[in-house]
């Protein structure tokens, strides 16, 4: 299969490239490092050390692994250079996680989102359209993400709502309530794809992804050159990424307000297991299918006290010191979504229970000199001209954990 990855230089896109082509597929890449330009730009960095370029990537994997993979360097937001990836490359398979993806990014002042909404809306635009005139029988699998819907006081479907409403039945798009400008742009891809599927008939799996873990997969233990990036700080970093992070570096874990947020998290490892399964089996022409792609439900301080009783069998001391909660979101919500549908097609989870918090600590020792700590805690207020206030709430016991939520 000719599978075209946007975003191949990212935290799971040069994974899947590898990934994809470890197992004999024809794998093209599209980047213009603008991951790497605004994490330049904000001070902050890959933990792991990584290759500088896709050449170089890609000829350590051609080295490793003997086989090829091919890339353009380009802005997805020009036409130009879409048009001519899909000439020269005409995919059976789109992989788009080509997006600027941090909702703390969007949310930090005017310029950074626009330019957030703007890469991410008018790339996929783009993509959409390239799809429609040179490659119509291609399957687009599209990263979306969980926080498309908000935490609706409803169990969550995956993409679809049956309504019946004043003696009226019909299925219509699940209601979305986005909880950054940076989610408002994945809404927006939402539409624009659908709108696509059902005028020109194009194919596309929408991903609903939920937060991803984890540092390494099988193909970047082959050499330590092929190793992804990993960010801990508090814009790019994910919360049980950080916290693992904080626990080795002697650093209290900061859960924001109460941390009874409540969301799904999934595996590195089954991020590149649900991609495959979505080219090996395509939507429908005309279908926009939508998978809500997490295998596991936690509140942040579930994950909390997960890193710190994995902190205390490794023997490191590890507190929990809450912070104030710099984002307007609900604390304490109802939160029950739906993802059946990759385990259908043939998903096995790697359970966090059972691979994960001593597998990153050591990972994250062998680098902890990189680590900078003045990028860890909140800068970055949702509340407009309302700065958030630097100390911290009173540690919290660690609490029994036999009660995580899996759905």
């Amino acid at each position: 299969m000719k599978i075209l990855i946007l975003g191949g230089d990212g935290y799971l896109g040069w994974p899947t490239a590898m990934y994809l082509s470890n197992r004999g597929h024809d794998v093209h890449v599209v980047d213009n490092y603008l991951r790497r330009k605004v994490h330049a730009e904000v001070g902050s960095g890959s933990l792991t050390v990584i290759a500088p370029d896709l050449a170089t990537r890609v000829g350590t994997w051609r080295e490793v692994s003997g086989k090829t993979i091919t890339v353009t360097e380009g802005d997805l937001t020009e036409w130009s250079v879409v048009e001519q990836v899909f000439r020269e490359f005409p995919p059976d398979a789109i992989i788009h996680y080509g997006e600027i993806p941090a909702a703390p990014y969007s949310m930090k002042d005017r310029r950074r989102c626009v330019l957030t909404q703007y890469n991410n809306v008018i790339n996929t635009l783009n993509v959409i359209w390239a799809i429609q005139e040179f490659a119509p029988d291609a399957h687009l699998v599209k990263l979306g993400t969980m926080g498309e819907y908000g935490t609706p006081n409803i169990d969550i479907e995956e993409g679809w709502l049956e309504i019946d409403h004043n003696g009226r039945h019909d299925r219509l798009p699940f209601p979305k309530l986005p909880a950054s400008f940076y989610h408002c742009s994945k809404v927006h891809d939402s539409t624009n794809i659908e709108f696509a599927c059902r005028v020109w008939g194009i194919r596309a799996t929408d991903l609903n992804q939920g937060v991803v873990y984890g540092i390494e997969t099988e193909e970047t233990r082959l050499d330590p050159r092929l190793a992804t990036r990993f960010d801990y700080d508090e814009i790019w970093g994910t919360a049980l990424n950080r916290f693992c992070v904080q626990a080795v570096i002697g650093h209290p874990l900061t859960p924001y307000g109460s941390g009874e947020q409540c969301r799904g998290f999934l595996n590195i490892l089954d991020t590149l297991r649900c991609v495959e399964l979505a080219c090996l089996n395509p939507a429908d022409r005309g279908e926009f299918r939508v998978f809500n792609q997490f295998t596991e439900q936690f509140t942040i301080n579930q994950l909390a006290e997960l890193v710190q009783r994995a902190g205390k069998e490794c023997g490191i001391d590890v507190a929990i010191n809450p912070v104030a909660n710099p984002r307007v979101e609900k604390e304490g919500h109802y939160y029950n979504a739906k993802h059946t549908k990759l385990l259908d097609l043939g998903l096995e989870p790697h359970l966090l229970s059972e691979t994960l918090v001593e597998h990153m600590f050591d990972a994250i020792g062998a680098n902890r000199d990189r680590v900078a700590v003045e990028h860890i805690l909140p800068k970055t207020s949702w509340r407009r001209g309302r700065p958030i206030r630097a100390g911290q709430v009173t540690p919290r016991q660690a609490r029994p954990v036999d009660d995580l939520v899996r759905d």
